[in-house]
């Protein structure tokens, strides 16, 4: 398993598929299957059966979930997206420094690879 540079929370950029061109924040990292799923990008549909919820109230019939089609968010392949700088608001390759700190060991943290930028993108 290698590790994501991209984390949760981040602003992407996407560079291949449906909805190339488009930026979004990313929900979630899946670091075992090198994807990330991105808010309101990838959409697809998915067809659902009315199903009980678990743990109803006591007072009156049993609770269904509605069912039908229903549009989810797809994950993506961490190749297909690329990192938006939060300080230049341009796509970028992401590098690593490490910052040293007062009695305490050395912090890696993420910059961006623009040679007009190489800003911090962890604070």
């Amino acid at each position: 398993m290698k590790a994501m540079k991209i984390r949760k929370g981040d602003t992407v950029h996407i560079l291949a598929g449906k909805d190339r061109g488009k930026q979004g924040r990313v929900l979630e990292a899946r670091p075992d299957e090198q994807r990330v799923l991105v808010e309101n990008l990838n959409m697809v549909k998915r067809h659902s059966k009315p199903k009980p919820i678990k743990n109803p109230s006591r007072m009156g019939g049993a609770q269904f979930s509605p069912g039908g089609v229903i549009d989810l968010a797809a994950p993506i392949p961490i190749s297909n997206v690329m990192l938006v700088c939060p300080t230049c608001n341009r796509p970028t390759r992401i590098g690593y420094v490490m910052k040293e700190r007062k009695d305490e060991a050395p912090l890696k943290v993420r910059v961006c690879r623009r040679d007009d930028c190489r800003q911090e993108i962890d604070k």
